[in-house]
């Protein structure tokens, strides 16, 4: 580490000082202190900073005003909060101030070095980061201020809680807020709270060890484990039991998990990133959800704007998606008719960019020439209004029902599915003649045949 890089500490408490400056020179740093709220200012406006470390109480003001204040005068510095040990409620106004972390006193040196490495990585690497955040495709006004939410939000170290519909992307918000972060060279881990069966939980998010239940034939790290140094991603959190619940919330405040048939609890570096396409306010109002947790989870809430509240953005991202299909099938994709791109600017878009990647990938399956035309996006009105015009008879092979309470994208493709196998059956299984009765070309059929996994 560079021994031009320089930290200043602010705290009242002599001892702290020097125990601060003791540890941090070790870690071939310069350091500055300062005693008081007005002297810390004035070092800030005449110094250079990497880091900022502060104490929550001050003699001649609160650490909170300094939060502030670096946060709006010098946005690229990080700040952590020195607290009182137990005092959740001031480590999270300090997160939710802008604080990049918190420490508690005593202070534990181990912590506060990974704190000071992470801290000191987030400059670097925000320096030579890659503009990854084009993949959130759109110029639509909500895009532009997504993408401008994000990039401060991962400058903390604050848990966030991503809202939003299904669909519209919220764990490529949560991986690229990782990205941007400090954690960026360490592990994001993904889990979908909603599979893992209830009784397994504690030993996936916890680890366990080796004889602590039957079957549990060697030591296994958890998902916490697992994200070490990194973010850990908890999509359909409202999924989570209530048990479950209670766990987490003390893994978060503590730092520190306990595996399963473990004596001792082990400190653990992980940022919290969360999101469900539920109303957890409401879950909290009727009792599903643990109002203690939701409060620890959603320090920053961003919300992930519907496909349909920015219509403005779907002839991008459906570019964006004809060009991926091509480049995964080495081959040129037909392009959108005006008329196709008109009716998918007038569609609602319950499934969101996942549903239209649904569609377009359908599409690209029936279409016969270099042009995607409405029919063939087969969109619900467009196919109720086929179905007219071909009278009672469909004029086609029958569809099945989609199974009730089915989500629109398994619905498709689940008659799809069908509707190929019937073909597939009634030619014997000849590709080319059950092509033909599909009204789609081999090249189709075969796209399709691996898309559904029946090759």
């Amino acid at each position: 580490m560079s021994p031009t890089r320089s930290v200043l500490v602010i705290d009242d408490e002599r001892d702290i000082r020097e125990l601060l400056v003791l540890t941090l020179g070790r870690m071939g740093l310069r350091v500055d202190t300062a005693a008081d709220l007005s002297s810390a200012r004035a070092q800030l406006a005449a110094g250079k900073y990497d880091l900022c470390l502060t104490d929550m109480r001050l003699p001649d003001g609160n650490g909170l005003e300094l939060v502030a204040h670096i946060a709006q005068r010098y946005p690229d510095i990080p700040v952590a909060m020195i607290t009182a040990y137990g005092n959740v409620e001031a480590a999270v106004d300090a997160l939710k101030a802008g604080a990049f972390d918190f420490v508690t006193k005593p202070v534990d040196l181990g912590v506060l070095r990974r704190l000071v490495n992470s801290a000191l990585q987030l400059g670097e690497q925000r320096r030579t980061l890659q503009p990854t955040a084009q993949r959130l495709v759109g110029d639509s006004p909500q895009m532009q201020q997504l993408r401008a939410t994000i990039g401060k939000v991962a400058r903390s170290q604050a848990p966030v809680y991503i809202a939003g519909e299904s669909g519209v992307g919220k764990e490529l918000v949560a991986r690229l807020i990782h990205e941007q972060g400090a954690r960026a060279s360490g592990p994001f881990v993904p889990v979908n709270c909603g599979a893992i069966p209830s009784e397994l939980m504690e030993s996936e998010f916890f680890g366990h060890r080796k004889g602590s239940f039957t079957g549990a034939h060697a030591d296994k790290d958890g998902l916490f484990q697992t994200a070490s140094g990194g973010t850990l991603f908890l999509d359909e959190v409202a999924e989570l039991p209530l048990h479950m619940q209670v766990k987490l919330l003390r893994v978060i405040q503590e730092k520190t998990v306990r595996a399963v048939g473990a004596a001792n609890e082990t400190p653990i570096d992980v940022r919290i990133l969360s999101a469900t396409h539920k109303n957890l306010e409401k879950l909290v109002e009727e009792g599903k959800f643990r109002h203690d947790l939701f409060y620890r989870i959603n320090v920053i809430e961003l919300a992930v704007p519907s496909l349909r509240e920015r219509g403005d953005d779907i002839a991008q991202i459906a570019t964006t998606i004809l060009a991926r299909l091509g480049a995964e099938h080495g081959e040129a994709m037909p392009s959108l008719s005006s008329e196709a791109l008109e009716a998918l600017r007038r569609h609602r878009f319950p499934g969101n960019v996942r549903e239209l990647e649904n569609i377009l990938e359908r599409a690209v399956a029936l279409c016969e020439g270099i042009r995607i035309d409405v029919a063939d996006l087969r969109l619900p009105a467009a196919v109720a209004a086929a179905d007219e015009r071909a009278g009672p008879s469909g004029g086609g092979l029958a569809l099945p029902p989609p199974v009730p309470g089915e989500a629109l994208p398994d619905a498709l493709e689940q008659i799809e599915r069908a509707t190929i196998e019937k073909a597939l059956v009634a030619t014997r299984y000849n590709k080319t003649k059950a092509a033909a009765q599909l009204g789609i070309t081999f090249r189709a059929l075969r796209y399709k045949l691996k898309k559904l996994g029946m090759e």
